[in-house]
Formats: structure tokens, sequence, C-alpha cells
């Protein structure tokens, strides 16, 4: 017997007739000359219109789009067009490596570019190794880079300014694709991941909850993380369904121009890396940003020295989070539940500096090496594997990755984790980055932490290197504070007793900068290779 209740699909349609009750709320863009502002319905309107634009352009359904942009309404805008006309959203990093970008755009055969008018110059001189992109439609973000007089090229506005008739929104089984969005590529080729239009409405609502972000119609949200990065964790879509602002810091991504915005446009709920807080920390005595009730680090482990220089300056700490492009992203969010009522200030913060619970629908668990699970008791690690409705089943395109899936279906997340008794997740490392030294594991994001607890260090990035002894030894590359210097005895001395003395490294690299991948996170392949360039080799 089949329950008697409407069968109305999932799907951003949906979420596009739910955010035009609130259509009087706005969206804020920064661009190259100021700001622009426009309202929900004004975007929704817009976005009606582009639907019909895709028509008029010849790209069929299911096909490919993709863009390439900073945070910005028409970005918004295509998150919406796309996937409402029956199209895919193809979001593209545009600081990825030339020939990693043409693998991707070939690899989802992208039928149109959408181009911000600033990247341009990174994305034309690729245009010609893009075997099925037919058009290129540049968005006039306020640069003033010359565009090329090319046929292929289509103005935005022109484009919408033509359309006859708004496109009325398709109506697709709710497990049709809707995003495309790659793997970040640490190793080997990035992998497509394919969210469907149930997908997204699932991971939004859930985003909505009280114990995850509890964002609200009352809510400003800000979203630093880029829009081609896994949908801006899904930022834009939840704002959507609960009816918020949204600021969008487009192309001025520097730490001022990112404090200036937060605080003229009193935002409530903002989320990034640890290096955007990292660089915004310093200046937080400059403006007011009280208007803060949540702000969320993800991509990378949350070091709690950073966090707690957030809370002696805001009065709030840092709130982890953790997921992958492959689970929408977000899976745990760092929470305190009413078991720790009675921790003080300090261990509280500790405490929402983890992953914290998963998510509703989400399950996880862990297992060991020959995949048996592990007691939850929040001391025994093993691989962390991850299942629900927001959690891919497979990649799209050349690489499968079949071996990034159990039997059973969960997806292997490639990272060492405990869980315990309350389902509290901590992240021990990736599987590749922990360091086997003498045949016991340390974990490179636990001495990280602590080593960039030093008052003094600003960055740490360890890794393992050979060691003729003990087969591997951490390798630990460290960036001061600006206007201070540290050496290799001060950090050695700071990390006595507070981690195992076998723990502490040998060799330190004490340098400007640390490499980082496109989204922000430490690039350990370059530093390895760096180590590689001194004779030091990875295992």
């Amino acid at each position: 017997m089949r329950g008697l209740m409407q069968d109305r699909p999932l799907d951003v349609a949906a979420v596009m007739r739910r955010v035009e009750q609130f259509g009087h709320k706005k969206i804020v863009t920064a661009t190259a000359a100021g700001e622009v502002t426009a309202t929900w319905r004004e975007v929704v309107s817009r976005a009606r219109l582009l639907a019909a634009a895709l028509g008029d352009l010849g790209v069929p359904h299911q096909a490919r789009v993709g863009a390439f942009g900073w945070n910005s309404q028409r970005y918004v805008e295509l998150y919406l067009a796309v996937p409402s006309s029956g199209r895919v959203l193809h979001t593209l990093n545009h600081r990825l490596f030339a020939d990693e970008i043409t693998h991707i755009v070939n690899d989802a055969a992208d039928d149109v570019l959408f181009v911000d008018r600033s990247l341009l110059p990174r994305v034309w001189p690729l245009v010609d190794g893009f075997g099925s992109v037919r058009r290129i439609v540049v968005m006039d973000d306020g640069a003033t880079g010359e565009i090329p007089a090319d046929p292929r090229i289509v103005d935005y506005e022109e484009l919408l300014a033509g359309v006859g008739e708004p496109a009325r929104p398709v109506t697709p089984d709710e497990n049709e694709a809707a995003c495309l969005c790659y793997t970040s590529g640490t190793t080997g080729n990035p992998k497509g991941v394919l969210y469907s239009h149930r997908s997204i409405v699932l991971h939004a609502l859930l985003l909505l909850g009280a114990d995850a972000f509890a964002i609200s119609e009352r809510d400003v949200v800000m979203p630093i993380v880029p829009m081609f990065h896994v949908n801006a964790w899904g930022l834009p879509y939840a704002a959507m369904l609960a009816g918020s602002d949204l600021v969008l810091p487009g192309p001025a991504m520097s730490p001022e121009a990112l404090l200036e915005r937060m605080a003229r446009h009193r935002v409530t709920f903002s989320a990034g890396v640890p290096a955007i807080w990292r660089g915004i920390q310093p200046l937080l005595g400059e403006a007011d940003v009280s208007s803060l009730r949540m702000v969320v680090s993800g991509g990378s482990a949350l070091p709690d020295a950073l966090s707690r220089a957030w809370q002696e300056a805001t009065g709030i700490p840092l709130t982890s989070s953790w997921g992958m492009t492959e689970t929408s992203p977000l899976v745990a969010c760092g929470r305190l539940s009413s078991v720790h009522d009675d921790l003080d200030p300090d261990a509280r913060r500790v405490k929402l500096g983890l992953p914290g619970p998963s998510l509703p629908l989400t399950e996880l668990r862990i297992v060991d090496d020959d995949g048996n699970p592990v007691a939850h008791d929040g001391e025994t690690p093993g691989e962390l594997q991850v299942s629900g409705p927001t959690i891919a089943s497979g990649y799209f395109g050349g690489d499968p990755g079949t071996d990034k899936f159990t039997e059973d279906g969960w997806l292997r997340t490639g990272d060492v984790a405990t869980i315990d008794e309350y389902g509290y997740l901590r992240i021990v490392d990736r599987t590749k980055d922990l360091v086997k030294s003498g045949g016991e594991w340390i974990s490179s994001v636990a001495l990280e932490n602590e080593i960039m607890a030093h008052p003094d260090v600003a960055e740490a990035a360890v890794i393992g290197v050979v060691d003729d002894k003990w087969g591997e030894r951490p390798l630990a590359c460290v960036v001061p504070v600006a206007g201070r210097t540290v050496d290799d005895q001060g950090i050695r001395r700071h990390l006595e007793g507070r981690v195992a003395s076998w723990w502490i490294p040998e060799r330190f690299w004490i340098t400007d900068e640390i490499p980082k991948t496109a989204t922000g996170k430490f690039s350990k392949v370059a530093l390895r290779k760096l180590a590689a360039a001194q004779g030091m080799s990875a295992p």
C-alpha cells in the first residue's frame, strides 16, 4: 500500500518558487566598480530569461553548462536557470592549472561556457582545446580587459535582452542531474561529482536545521567559499529556501575588503576555509562585526589557536565542519549538545572546533583495515565511511573511481577518524598524510595544530620524509607571524608536553609561504616535491 501524498519533485524549480515569496530581500554583489544590489524578485525574473536564452542558444536537455566566475548575482542566476531548465550547471575552478581545466571541460563535455570578464584572460587561451564548447557567454563584472572579436562570444546582458518570453521551469524527475563539480584532484585527475535535484534540495534543507547552520529569514549570509566549489557549500540554495539576504564578495577577496563588507552589511553568517579566517583575524579590531552569530570553517582542520583569536576579538569562536565534494558537502558540523552544558568557555570552543556529529539523513562509520567496525569510543581510529541521500554513489565521466565505494555502497572518504559515544566525529588525518615513524602513526593534523598554537607561528604544514632509522619522520614547514621570528629550538620547546616526545620533528622549514591548492588547503603534494628537490623523499 502506497501513501496518499502528493507527488511533487524536490527540484531547483521548487527552490525558485520558494524564494519568490521573499522577493523584497536582497542580493549584494561586489564588483570592480563598487557594488550591485538586486532583489530576489529581480534575480528570479532574470533567471527565467536566462533559462529561455539557453534554449535560444540551442543548449540540449541535460547538456553541461560551464561557469567560470566569482561569487556574484549572475552566478546565482545560473544556479537557478540552468538546472530549472533541464540542463546541468558545471561550476569550474579558474585557479586550477591549464591542463586540469582543459581536462575537466572536455571530460564534462561542456556545451557553452559562462565566463566573468575579469577571468576571460585565464580562459580564452584554452578555448581551442575545449572540444565540445560552442559558445562563450561573457559576464561583464567591471573588468577592463579586451574582449576578443570572435563570433563564438556573446554578451550576457545582450543575451537576456534578446529573449522574447521567459521560460517556464521544466518538471524533471528529481533524480535527474542538476549540477556537476569536480574534486580537487590531489591524486590523479579530478573526478566529476554529479548532484541531483533531490540531493541539492535535501542538502539545502539540512543547512537550515537548528543543529547545523540554522540559517533563517533573519540572516544575512556571506559565502566566502567560492561558488565554483561544491555549490559554495550549498549556502546560496539554503539562503533561497530560508529567504535570507545574500552578500557576495565577487573578486574583492582581500581580508580588508571582506571584513569591511561583512561589517557594513551586518552579516550574521559566513563560511570559508581557515586561510580566509587567518587573513582576517589580525584586522578584527578595525571593524564592528557584532552582527555575526556564526562563522564556519571548513575544507581543512581548524587550528584552536585561530578559533581562540576570533573568540577573543569577537566573542564567538569559529565553528568547524566536515565534508567533501562527494558529500554535497556538509556531513558534520561542530555544535554543543546537552552533555556539554558544564564545559567552561575554553572547553566549549575546543568542542566547536571538532566537526561534531553527522547531520540528519547522513550516516558515519569507521572500520579497520579488514573492514570491521571500530568502537565508537572517541579513541580508536579507523577509515571513515559515509552514506546518505546527499552522498555520491559514483563518479561522472572518464574515471568511475570504483575503489572509492564499498560493496554495500558507502563512500570511502580517505580520512582516518574517531567517533565518540555521542556520535562526535574527530578527523585524525588523511590516510595519505599520516606519518608512520618506527611503526607508530603520527597525525600531521594534530601536530600542525599544536605548532600553530605557538604565538609567533601563522601557518604550519607537516609531511613525512624518509628516515634511515625510523622509516619516516615528520618535516614541518612553518610560516612566522608577520614581523616576528621563530626558530627550531623555540618550536621544539613549545611542543614539549603538548605532543609525545617522539612526534616532535627534527627538521623545520621556516618560510614565507606554504603552497596551497586551488581551494585554499595546504598542498602536501607541492610540499613533497619541494622536499624531494632538497634530497628528502617521501616514502
